[in-house]
């Protein structure tokens, strides 16, 4: 799928692995270096390196946007969205989505080696923001000759990424388009996500995180916090309508607490295939990010106020249905453009997957992408 230049082969492409000496200054005021890297592209950089588009992944997401999951073997995660004749599109565009600082899948985590101690980081790892994790985005554009962005692109906790972007780098970014986000976490999210932590925590194979040498994980517990949360991906009229209270695979209540309905057998089954390919303590530290996530924090309690230097085009979407970032969030992110002055076109979408519609077949969502798009590039 990718286009690339012939002289880029070692920076651009698929699976692409990168050590940059850093050092990289972190809101917790601990400083990380060297700062790995893995991240993808797709299409070529046109010759004025004006064609960039970043897109930012969710809390579980990772680098493989548009290409094969080296774990799981399945296609990428927004491959709906990317593609020739999709609107993103290698053929006008140059894509890059980046592993998030913190997690698993070849950036620096807790998971990757302290090269201090030599083993790895565990619990060592110091705690990061939202915040941090754009700025080690920018760290890895600036070493690629990226100095601006086309667009920024995030659902969810990537939508948390892609509302930042502007806010910290307002001369770097043309337009964002942020979907099924939130400017700061809730109470009930906080509360989902503490509940995930704490089921992690208590399985007894965490051992206070240094369970890497052992090659022992938490895997109980980490699966209980992925059925958790999922659970707050979904709506109720989803779930009715895919499982109502039918019984999985049988035809009589069985009186036991084996999965007796299909609700039960499908979470089961998100919590296992989750824990093939995600680390339990990424889960904590980018739940914990996530949760420490408030743009207005920093300017005074005033989110307008984050967007006073940006010239940055503005599409936000939500979706009728999400609970876990419903539209009221969006809403205010609209009404603290608008107090900024800035462009912002806004639409909420009706589909019945709830939070994870973004990720699902939602046309309307590709039509309002594409449209955006191409209205920038106009």
């Amino acid at each position: 799928m990718a286009t690339l230049s012939p002289t880029d082969h070692s920076r651009f492409g698929l699976a692409r692995q990168i050590t940059l000496p850093g050092p990289l200054r972190l809101d917790c005021g601990a400083v990380l270096a060297p700062v790995e890297f893995a991240y993808e592209t797709y299409g070529a950089l046109d010759a004025e390196a004006s064609n960039a588009i970043l897109i930012c992944h969710a809390l579980t997401g990772d680098q493989y946007v548009a290409s094969t999951h080296p774990v799981t073997g399945k296609q990428g995660w927004w491959t709906r969205m990317v593609g020739q004749g999709k609107p993103i599109d290698p053929d006008r565009h140059f894509i890059i989505c980046i592993n998030v600082l913190g997690s698993c899948m070849g950036s620096s985590g807790p998971a990757s080696t302290d090269p201090v101690s030599g083993s790895p980081y565990g619990m060592a790892f110091p705690v990061i923001t939202i915040a941090d994790m754009v700025r080690a985005q920018a760290m890895l554009l600036d070493h690629l000759g990226i100095t601006r962005l086309r667009a920024v692109v995030g659902g969810s906790m990537g939508g948390m990424q892609a509302l930042s972007w502007p806010s910290l780098f307002p001369d770097r970014v043309e337009s964002a388009i942020i979907v099924a986000s939130t400017a700061r976490h809730s109470a009930q999210n906080i509360a989902f996500h503490e509940v995930g932590r704490q089921a992690i925590m208590a399985d007894p194979r965490w051992r206070g995180g240094d369970y890497y040498v052992l090659g022992d994980p938490p895997s109980a517990g980490l699966a209980v916090a992925r059925m958790a949360a999922h659970i707050t991906y979904l709506s109720e009229a989803g779930l009715t309508e895919k499982f109502g209270r039918r019984l999985q695979a049988r035809d009589a209540k069985s009186f036991g607490f084996d999965a007796d309905f299909q609700v039960e057998s499908y979470l089961r089954h998100q919590g296992i295939s989750f824990v093939e390919r995600f680390d339990a303590n990424s889960y904590l530290y980018i739940t914990r990010a996530m949760d420490y996530f408030d743009l207005a924090e920093d300017h005074g309690g005033s989110l307008a106020a984050a967007f006073a230097k940006s010239k940055t085009r503005f599409c936000v979407v939500s979706f009728d249905t999400d609970w876990l970032y419903p539209t009221a969030e969006s809403r205010n992110i609209v009404h603290a453009l608008n107090a900024a002055g800035a462009q912002v076109s806004f639409v909420e979408l009706s589909s019945p997957f709830g939070h994870d519609a973004f990720l699902l077949d939602v046309p309307e969502l590709n039509r309002v992408v594409d449209g955006f798009l191409r209205a920038v590039e106009a």
